[in-house]
């Protein structure tokens, strides 16, 4: 027991300084114990360039077509690696999801809004290999954590992205972002400047320009701690769904700051807060 409980202090000390200093998950998802779940596809193409690639993770055990999920992860946009992910991955999948994380093109190779093209290319090639995978296309949700929940959202909710990818925009379910960028402006630091500086309409790269009547429901979660990406962008996009009659869940964790909200998803980290169990139970409410 103490031997547990010295192990899991240490992966909290280890979570919490690499969310200090915003440094690559590598170490952590190295070392933290997973949730059972099969790496079904390593590496897999869903387009030509080089970051455009994708794991999935499959249920351990199989009884019938699983939902789909989509997850991105975060990185402010010029960083992250889908390998540093395999945890979430495996969560979901332990979930009843069959799981896709794609890599998506960073800053500085791309700007605005090539990383949303993107993750419609990975939704469609999700849609296109499920069944085969073990997964039921007609069922898909879109998740994603900090820049992963902007492209999220933004695939969901700006219909122009899946269509672009020959992707019926209805195919998405539900939409679950976890500490979100949503509305943003004015850009006021340089990681904003450098990604969306360059847009001719800069009210046109916010997630919550687009909250319309017909909106997949949404479960938007932030910490009440995040300094990162303030909580009022979740808050903006919660109430600017919610005035259209879309169903939204809205979520604000005492004492988490801005990695927290996905660390949560992490087997070993679970105690800090119910965002899986609580996005999940939201996710599967649109699937079932």
């Amino acid at each position: 027991m103490v031997g547990s409980m010295t192990r899991r202090a240490g992966l909290i000390a280890l979570a919490g300084s690499m969310a200090s200093a915003c440094s690559p998950l590598s170490l952590f998802a190295t070392f933290t114990p997973k949730d059972a779940a099969k790496l079904s596809e390593h590496g897999a193409a869903y387009g030509t360039l080089e970051r455009q690639v994708l794991d999935v993770y499959a249920p351990k055990r199989e009884t019938a077509p699983a939902p789909v999920a989509v997850f991105f992860y975060g990185g402010s946009w010029d960083s992250g690696r889908r390998q540093d992910y395999g945890w979430v991955g495996r969560a979901l999948a332990a979930q009843g999801f069959l799981t896709i994380v794609p890599d998506y093109r960073l800053y500085p190779a791309v700007r605005y809004p090539s990383f949303i093209a993107d993750g419609a290319l990975a939704v469609r090639w999700a849609i296109e290999h499920a069944r085969a995978l073990g997964g039921d296309p007609d069922r898909l949700v879109l998740v994603g954590h900090s820049a992963g929940a902007y492209i999220a959202a933004m695939l969901a909710l700006d219909d122009r992205y899946l269509k672009t990818a020959g992707v019926d925009p209805k195919a998405v379910k539900a939409l679950a972002g976890l500490s979100g960028p949503y509305d943003f402006l004015p850009l006021d630091g340089p990681i904003t400047r450098q990604t969306f500086g360059e847009a001719r309409d800069l009210p046109a790269t916010q997630p919550a320009r687009y909250a319309k009547a017909g909106s997949p429901p949404a479960f938007l979660a932030t910490g009440d701690a995040d300094t990162t990406v303030k909580p009022g962008n979740t808050v903006a996009l919660a109430a600017g769904l919610r005035a259209k009659g879309v169903a939204v869940e809205e979520r604000h964790y005492a004492g988490l700051n801005h990695a927290d909200t996905v660390l949560a998803l992490s087997k070993p980290l679970r105690g800090k807060a119910p965002v899986l169990a609580e996005m999940v139970g939201f996710l599967k409410a649109r699937v079932s």
